[in-house]
């Protein structure tokens, strides 16, 4: 099977004596039928010249943000849009460090920043700098935005400290990559997902509403990793300013509670599962005034309605085959709570979130989840939310 066929991979290749691997890496990636386009760093061009690297991909190296020639500008934007997959091999110190603390001061750390596709890093470097704890602290920073790091784990060395830091074979890195690819073949095509996500916002007068402080981060994951799963997206998104840029999700903006019960309703009975990752306010004011609420000496008093429960309704219309996963926040006896919302709402499986947890909740890049099933209860550890998305809708299919 060729998993890398057709496959578009970003190669960033940074100043270190084992840049020479990546003439190896390039080779075996287009032998196994990838595309492949090189982003080098100016120190990576003192051990490896442009000129080799572009004959073996049969197209130019992007180094500088401004071609030389003509003054073209190179759009890592672009870049960041076209690739499968990013792997930087080799990877210095001081790069990791960079992409770890946002320093974009070259094309290959700015291409990273804007990278849509998974991140695979493979680091270059001396034993003592692979130790020192400022590296481990920026790998583990890198992991915790849900990059992939690939260390050595195959052959003598590997078993020995010595292994640590030399970049991983090219061989190896390619079959990292061929795993990847090979475990998220298109296992949800054919299938239509409705998701919810970010938080609702009620109004109290034309400038002022009741809101939280979910940032869409969640449910957005859970888009983009559905959609490039083979599924055709229907994402139901409240005002957030983070952007989707699969073409196979279709984004309904509202605002209110009350907007997302009728699109949720609506686009339900088209869809093979639905997922309600949103913050969904329970309250609404039961008045709204048309014009700017003055300040005054006798304070405000708002009058609160419940909203209606989208996923209670759901749960009523939901027909035999069809799947219906619900969130539950919680901050005491969260297993209780959750088991219980799961069985009045005839939810095929809850994902539990607690604000006990630190780095988990509204507005963090991670989280940490337990999945409760009818019969289960798995708990994960804390991960970016990419990786939270992947584990989630694993257990998705899985319950198709």
């Amino acid at each position: 099977m060729e998993i890398l066929k057709g496959k578009k991979i970003v190669l960033g290749i940074t100043g270190s004596i084992a840049a020479y691997k990546a003439c190896y890496l390039i080779r075996g990636l287009i032998k196994r039928g990838a595309e492949v386009q090189v982003v080098i760093t100016p120190a990576g061009k003192e051990f490896i010249t442009p000129i080799t690297l572009s004959a073996l991909t049969g197209k130019p190296v992007v180094s500088e943000f401004f071609s030389g020639r003509d003054g073209s500008w190179n759009s890592h934007v672009d870049l960041g849009l076209w690739a499968d997959a990013m792997v930087i091999a080799p990877a210095t110190a001081s790069t990791i460090g960079k992409m770890a603390n946002g320093i974009a001061d070259n094309m290959l750390v700015t291409t990273y920043l804007s990278m849509k596709a998974p991140v695979f890093v493979a680091p270059a470097m001396d034993l003592d700098m692979f130790a020192h704890p400022s590296t481990q602290q920026n790998l583990q920073r890198l992991r915790s935005f849900g990059n992939h790091i690939i260390e050595p784990t195959s052959g003598e060395l590997a078993s020995h400290l010595t292994g640590k830091g030399r970049m991983e074979e090219p061989e190896n890195i390619i079959k990292v990559l061929e795993q990847y690819f090979n475990a998220r073949q298109p296992d949800l095509k054919g299938k239509r997902i409705l998701i919810t996500a970010g938080p609702t916002y009620e109004k109290i007068d034309p400038v002022r509403f009741i809101g939280n402080y979910s940032s869409g981060k969640m449910g957005m994951a859970l888009a983009e990793n559905c959609a490039r799963r083979g599924a055709e997206v229907t994402l139901i998104c409240g005002p957030v300013a983070l952007k989707t840029s699969h073409p196979a999700i279709h984004r309904i903006d509202i605002e209110s509670a009350e907007e997302m019960y009728h699109e949720a309703a609506l686009h339900f009975t088209t869809s093979d599962a639905a997922i309600l990752c949103a913050a969904v306010a329970d309250f609404t004011p039961d008045q709204t005034c048309d014009h700017k609420i003055k300040r005054g000496p006798d304070g405000l008093t708002l009058k609160l309605k419940p909203t209606r429960d989208i996923a209670q309704a759901l749960g009523l219309q939901k027909r035999p085959g069809q799947l219906l996963v619900g969130f539950a926040l919680e901050t005491h006896d969260e297993i209780a709570h959750a088991r219980d919302k799961m069985k009045r709402k005839n939810l095929d499986f809850i994902v539990l979130n607690s604000l006990n947890d630190a780095g988990a909740g509204f507005r963090y890049d991670t989280n940490k989840i337990t999945i409760l099933t009818q019969t289960e209860t798995q708990t994960y550890p804390l991960k970016s939310k990419k990786e939270v998305a992947e584990d989630i809708i694993d257990r998705l299919v899985a319950a198709f």
